[in-house]
Parts: structure tokens; sequence; C-alpha cells
């Protein structure tokens, strides 16, 4: 199993601005050494001992991933990410109209659905785009959204043919050769369903926009903990800080310390946060990243790996 991520952001898409590009810059050219550069192979072996947050950035698009079971890709949420995600699809069978493409929607807030015009495959008569999600009324709320108010181009004019399966609870869908598919309503303002992948003894389960508190571990959830238990990666909403979200309380959206507590929980092997608050810079980020090891190290949990999730990275399980 291979997971891809194209969008990592939360809320709404965020491009590098000038002044965190300059900073970053500054950094890297107060640390050169002295003389310089004699050859490229010096330069990259600078480049690749910077730390992380000089070396990448943490990326502005939202929501967007792929996961390959053997020969088969499919997509989970259509934020902006699908975009870039859409033009690489374009190099193989999707250029051609002759690609089949499966895409599973968690909700339908626009950070995850604002990539679907701008995904190019659509564009392209004989390609097969099948939408599978627990919402009913996916095809009328896509449909809505390029309305011609906010769209030059109907949904339904574009050409690819567009297939529609509600998933009901429960229900568990094969994908690939040897991968199984089931989801979990998660608690978020009109909701949100979490997406577990199982390929022979690996886990991996994406759970963006979700909002779990203290009250959720002083108390019995068989299901949810049935569900994430002993997952080997889990993807998780960690879009606040500890104290931002006691001040955003009900917004639906996970604190970064909560995350850890229940992966602990469910004795999970390694957690990834996604779904960045948008205001916050790469650096912040590598700060709540640290905060997140601090905390696991505090509760004792040293079997757990904490990681941040970056557009461009992949990870095999």
């Amino acid at each position: 199993m291979l997971i891809k991520f194209f969008g990592v952001r939360g809320s709404i898409s965020t491009p590098l601005r000038t002044n965190e590009y300059r900073s970053k810059l500054k950094k890297v050219l107060s640390i050169i050494p002295e003389g310089g550069f004699l050859n490229d192979d010096e330069i990259n072996d600078f480049i690749v001992q910077l730390p992380d947050q000089l070396s990448y950035i943490t990326g502005g698009n939202t929501t967007c991933i792929s996961v390959s079971s053997g020969n088969h890709e499919c997509i989970v949420d259509m934020g902006s990410g699908a975009r870039v995600l859409g033009d690489r699809l374009l190099k193989g069978d999707a250029g051609k109209g002759k690609a089949e493409i499966d895409v599973f929607i968690t909700h339908t807030h626009w950070d995850h659905i604002c990539g679907v015009p701008f995904f190019k495959p659509l564009y392209i008569k004989g390609n097969i785009i099948n939408f599978h999600s627990p919402i009913m009324d996916l095809h009328e709320r896509l449909q809505y959204q390029q309305t011609e108010r906010f769209f030059p181009l109907p949904f339904d004019q574009m050409p690819a043919t567009k297939n529609f399966h509600t998933i009901t609870p429960g229900e568990v869908m094969n994908f690939g050769e040897n991968c199984q598919i089931d989801g979990l309503l998660l608690k978020h303002p009109g909701g949100s369903f979490a997406y577990r992948f199982k390929e022979k003894n690996k886990s991996f389960i994406f759970a963006t926009d979700v909002e779990f508190t203290g009250e959720y571990l002083e108390h019995r959830d068989d299901e949810s903990d049935n569900f994430f238990q002993n997952a080997d990666l889990l993807v998780m909403d960690a879009q606040y800080t500890l104290d931002e979200s006691m001040q955003k309380f009900d917004w639906g959206h996970t604190s970064l310390s909560m995350v850890i507590n229940c992966a602990t929980r469910w004795n999970v092997k390694n957690v990834m946060f996604t779904h960045h608050e948008p205001s916050y810079s790469d650096l912040k980020l590598m700060d709540n990243l640290r905060i997140g090891k601090n905390h696991t190290k505090r509760i004792g949990n040293r079997l757990l790996n904490v990681y941040l999730a970056r557009e461009g990275i992949f990870v095999k399980l």
C-alpha cells in the first residue's frame, strides 16, 4: 500500500508568502559554509542536511491524497491538491481517456471539493470517475458547486463519465487485489467520514475533519475504539494547538495533543498530523510537531512515532 500526499492544508488554500520565503532564504544564506561550494554535488549535500523547515515547504493546497494497492490507485478528497494529482494522472491512461478512477469523499465542505472543477481527467471523454461517499446527494452538491454563479462549466458538462456510489454504514468495499476499505462517521459540523484501508496485515486510516475531546477519553466508545485500534498509520486532523482548541470548541477539529492521546488509546503505531491551520507557517508547524513528540514522551508512549503531513511525501506500508 502506497499513500501519497497532494494537499495537507485545512480550511483554505495557503500559498507560501513572500515574507516567509525571504525568512527561509535568509536563514539558509546565514549557514552557507565559508568559501561557498565548488560544484552541484556540494550544493545538493548542503540542501539535504538542512533542517526540515528550511529544506521543505509543508504546502498550501487543501486536502487530497492517493492510495495505491498493486496497480490500482484511488483518491481521497478533492481539495485544491486534486489539481496537482490530476495533472500527474494525465501522463498515463487518464490523458488518453482510458482511465477509471475511484474517488472517496469524506465530506463536502468546500476545502475538500474545490479541486473538482480543476481536475483535468474530468475534461477527457472516455475516462470514468467513480465517486464514493456516505452522502446521498453528492451528485447534486457537486452540480451546485459548478452552477453558472460560481463556475463557467456545469459539472454535468464535463465530458468524463461520472458514477456515484452511496456507502452504507458497515459496508466493506474491495479495492485492488488485496485491499479492503470501510469507514466511520465522525463528529464534525455537517458530518465527516473516516476511511480505513486494510491490505494483508497492514492498516491505514485517514480521519480528517473530526473533533475528539477529553470527554471522548472519559467514556467508552466501542465503535470508534474498534475502528482505530492498532492502525499502522493514522493520518488525522490536528488543526489546532490545545489552547486554540479550547477557544474553538465545536468547530469540528482536534488539537494535536488530543490526537496523541487518542492514538495512544488506540495503540496506533504511527500518527501523522494533517489539515494544517492556514495561518500556521512552516516554522509553526515544525514547532507543533516538536510539541506533539514531547507530549508523546510525557505520557509515556515510547512506541508511537509522530510525523507531519507534507505535500509531495509518500508512505509505503
